[in-house]
């Protein structure tokens, strides 16, 4: 007998909603409407099953990350993933939870590294244009994921007051972080202008 596929983003929500160790086969299987013999067919145990939810999270975060078009402006192509980086976000709001939820193993670990290569490969690029002053890529790549990561939890935990100045406050973060990284107010303005338009990557909603 064949069981249908209990898919990442039903897990995702439920593991948002618990934690991760309180979370069963049976409540899973339950609130999914499969047997419990469905999970372990597909995945093989809850263990599996969450890194699974996990890989899923980070692949369509690679896909919306992969669909940013480079530009000759290495500024505007940084602000257009970080963009990408907040629609995937709002797009899977629970599988975007439960990917950075968790005390990170070497998959994790391994994924996120991924993740990071295309805002990383833009930083370098605006090092070597001299937008940027001297700096350690990888550092201004974690500090952009900082500020994007920050500004994307309080936002979908609703902290914004009024709503919209999430928008506000994320075009600022950008413009701020190309600022202080070394570039003019007046580049960093054109760049913003710039990344507004910029091509949406995939984002396949929960």
């Amino acid at each position: 007998m064949s069981h249908p596929p209990v898919q990442p983003q039903a897990a995702a929500r439920l593991l948002e909603a618990e934690d991760r160790q309180a979370l069963t086969t049976r409540r899973l299987a339950a609130e999914v409407g499969v047997s419990t013999m469905a999970v372990y067919t597909h995945f093989g145990g809850m263990d599996e099953l969450v890194t699974e939810v996990v890989r899923e999270s980070y692949a369509r975060l690679g896909r919306a990350l992969a669909g940013v078009q480079e530009t000759a402006d290495p500024v505007t192509d940084l602000m257009a993933l970080c963009r990408a980086y907040r629609r995937n976000a709002l797009a899977n709001t629970s599988l975007y939870a439960t990917m950075l939820g968790f005390t990170p193993t070497s998959d994790d670990q391994r994924w996120g590294a991924q993740a990071l290569q295309a805002p990383l490969s833009a930083i370098r690029r605006c090092l070597a244009s001299g937008r940027f002053r001297p700096a350690e890529p990888l550092l201004l790549a974690h500090q952009a994921w900082c500020g994007v990561h920050g500004l994307v939890t309080l936002e979908l935990g609703g902290y914004f007051f009024p709503s919209s100045l999430a928008e506000q406050c994320f075009e600022g973060l950008l413009r701020d972080f190309a600022v202080g990284a070394g570039d003019t107010v007046e580049a960093a303005a054109r760049s913003l202008e710039a990344s507004r338009s910029s091509r949406p990557g995939p984002a396949a909603a929960d």
